[in-house]
């Protein structure tokens, strides 16, 4: 049986939607499945076939892409009870310190913001600001209403779950008042010129020209970027990742864990602080 049809394809999508996945999270599922149906062909499906994508991929992707793309097509022949498609994920060691190359720092951040307010990016400037205040995620930026600006607090929908994400004071004074001057009376506060939410592509275009316009390096400029300053900032200042993990809407402290990671050089500082070396002449 060919499991690899349009057909086969849109019914895992009406699967998708029974169990209530994430928009995002279907369309990733989709856009993997599509990816191999196309680089399979005409070609028998089978495991070996199967082995043989894992390894293109292998050879192409970061470890983490791979296992993603992975789990999408085995959530895919798990459907069709195709259990001997299934392939394992890669093995990855656990990594301990973020990427130093990848972490935006919180002066880089205020940098763009600098930039951004002279370049009289004032939507993107306001949106930065929503997002690294709040850490939210740019998805949730359409809760970001005029009337949760209205109430300080914003009522999140996302995966299932519904939380409640306060606005700071001074924010919601700088929204109000780039509402009055943008004749922005009810809905979404970030819209486009068409009158619909930023969606993450248009911002992620806009922050690139803004970092290149403020000389910070474009790898480590996107908008869940933002999101992982928020949290190493929180967590630096109240030492609290049960909170943290709330804020953030995550269902588990590990997933908080991995936004709360310093990079190696902090590390380094922390043991050199700790007092415990005492040099000595050697003749």
């Amino acid at each position: 049986m060919n499991i690899l049809t349009k057909e086969s394809i849109e019914r895992f999508y009406i699967r998708l939607l029974e169990e209530e996945k994430a928009r995002a999270t279907i369309e990733k599922y989709l856009r993997d499945i599509r990816a191999f149906a196309e680089w399979v062909g005409d070609a028998a499906l089978d495991k070996c076939k199967v082995l043989e994508y894992k390894r293109y991929l292998s050879e192409r992707y970061a470890v983490t892409s791979v296992n993603s793309i992975l789990s999408s097509l085995n959530a895919f022949f798990v459907c069709y009870n195709r259990y001997d498609l299934k392939v394992r994920t890669l093995k990855v060691q656990k990594q301990i310190f973020s990427e130093k190359t990848r972490e935006l720092s919180k002066s880089e951040y205020l940098r763009l913001l600098e930039v951004a307010e002279a370049q009289h990016m004032t939507r993107l400037y306001l949106l930065m600001q929503t997002v690294c205040a709040t850490g939210i995620r740019v998805s949730e930026l359409q809760y970001i209403t005029v009337e949760a600006v209205e109430r300080g607090c914003a009522k999140i929908r996302g995966k299932g779950k519904y939380r409640t994400v306060f606005l700071p004071r001074e924010l919601c004074t700088m929204l109000k008042r780039y509402l009055r001057l943008q004749g922005i009376v009810c809905g979404t506060v970030f819209v486009t010129r068409h009158g619909n939410p930023m969606n993450r592509s248009n911002i992620w275009k806009e922050m690139k020209r803004l970092c290149r316009l403020a000389g910070v390096c474009e790898k480590k400029v996107f908008p869940h970027n933002l999101r992982h300053l928020f949290a190493r900032t929180y967590y630096t200042v109240r030492k609290d990742i049960v909170r943290l993990a709330d804020i953030l809407g995550h269902a588990s402290i590990n997933t908080t864990r991995i936004y709360t990671m310093e990079c190696g050089d902090t590390h380094r500082r922390q043991l050199q602080q700790l007092g415990l070396l005492k040099s000595v002449c050697i003749t």
